[in-house]
């Protein structure tokens, strides 16, 4: 790929490649956009087929977290890190310090914390190398249950706006991937006691953990998850799921979950999705309640302020699925612009020069 011609389309920054000779560390990080504060974004790990895949996944994700972060009102620009490799072969002490060392090398501009196939513990050891990494044991801990209810605070507003009721127990869903978010927001539907739950994951220690919790949630295979007769499709695995082929096969109402970049090209698929008239939650909007978690642990962690903040998505996704029917454009298109606002005005009032 032309990887400058593609920063140069989409306004980054920076793309930074790193290796560590000793522990075999092939990591990527991205910072995207800087108006608003540093750039957060989680660290993934992945066993990318290519370096072109992983260097793609990891401008994409940047990107929308700069949107992310914008539109859940936080002072944080957006950023990113993937880490290529097995994650049950490459972890260890040394290969997360090693990482570490370079995060603190970027000198603040870029703030880490968890992501796919990283944890907790893992951030613990960046910490021993730099203090720009969030999401700590001890402090905000684990992003995925807050994720998964600001998730669940956004499905009710989903609902609201669709059907006319948040009352999210009248309605059915079909949840796919129920690992860490996906696990959570299953707890939550399920303590809402809500009509139907349909599930589908790769991974059997996934399966069997929600088969022995919840006896009423059904299974189904994976190709099966998106043409079944459901209230709201739940997309909480990985990305690009909504494309060409599955779109068509969605009977859902509603689209709403955890998953990023769930659009496989954000255009032609979000606007598929309005043609179905299919009301769709951004995921940037709708999964942001962990980055609103592990931001507050940079200016102090009082749960009872995060926890209404985490609400706050809610009354946010409300305000866009209105832009969106007033402007009559895509709900992700209406997402994007709600952000870009937000930047242009912070960028606009930044004009005037203050010492600091």
């Amino acid at each position: 790929m032309k990887k400058f011609d593609y920063m140069e389309k989409y306004g980054y920054e920076q793309l930074v490649y790193f290796y560590d000779r000793e522990t075999g560390l092939k990591a990527i990080t991205c910072i995207h956009d800087t108006t608003l504060g540093p750039a957060l974004g989680g660290t993934r790990i992945w066993n990318y087929s290519s370096e072109e895949e992983a260097t793609l996944d990891v401008l994409r994700l940047a990107r929308g977290m700069t949107y992310k972060n914008s539109a859940a009102g936080l002072n944080l620009g957006g950023g990113k890190s993937v880490i290529i490799g097995d994650a049950d072969k490459v972890k260890s002490e040394s290969f997360f310090r090693a990482f570490g060392r370079y995060v603190e090398s970027l000198n603040g501009r870029y703030i880490t914390a968890e992501d796919v196939n990283t944890t907790t513990k893992d951030m613990d050891f960046i910490n021993m190398e730099t203090n720009y990494v969030v999401g700590l044991a001890g402090k905000s801990g684990n992003p995925s249950p807050i994720t998964a209810l600001g998730a669940f605070h956004g499905i009710r507003a989903a609902i609201k706006y669709k059907f006319g009721s948040s009352d999210i127990s009248k309605y059915s869903y079909a949840i796919q991937g129920v690992g860490q978010t996906g696990g959570y927001l299953v707890d939550y539907l399920m303590d809402a006691s809500v009509k139907k739950i349909y599930f589908t994951d790769i991974n059997p220690k996934n399966i069997n953990k929600i088969r022995a919790l919840y006896k009423d949630a059904i299974f189904v295979k994976p190709e099966e998850i998106y043409n079944l007769d459901v209230d709201v499709f739940v997309p909480c695995a990985l990305g690009a799921v909504l494309n060409d082929e599955t779109i068509p096969l969605i009977k859902a109402k509603v689209i709403a979950g955890t998953a990023n970049n769930v659009l496989k090209d954000e255009e032609k698929h979000s606007k598929m999705i309005m043609d179905k008239n299919i009301l769709y939650a951004p995921d940037f909007v709708i999964n942001a309640g962990g980055v609103i978690n592990v931001y507050h642990e940079i200016h102090g962690y009082i749960r009872e302020v995060v926890m209404k903040d985490v609400e706050k998505i809610y009354d946010r996704l409300l305000d866009i699925f209105e832009i969106a029917s007033k402007e009559k454009i895509p709900t992700q298109e209406a997402a994007k612009l709600f952000a870009e606002q937000r930047i242009a005005k912070i960028h606009n009032i930044h004009r005037n020069y203050l010492r600091k």
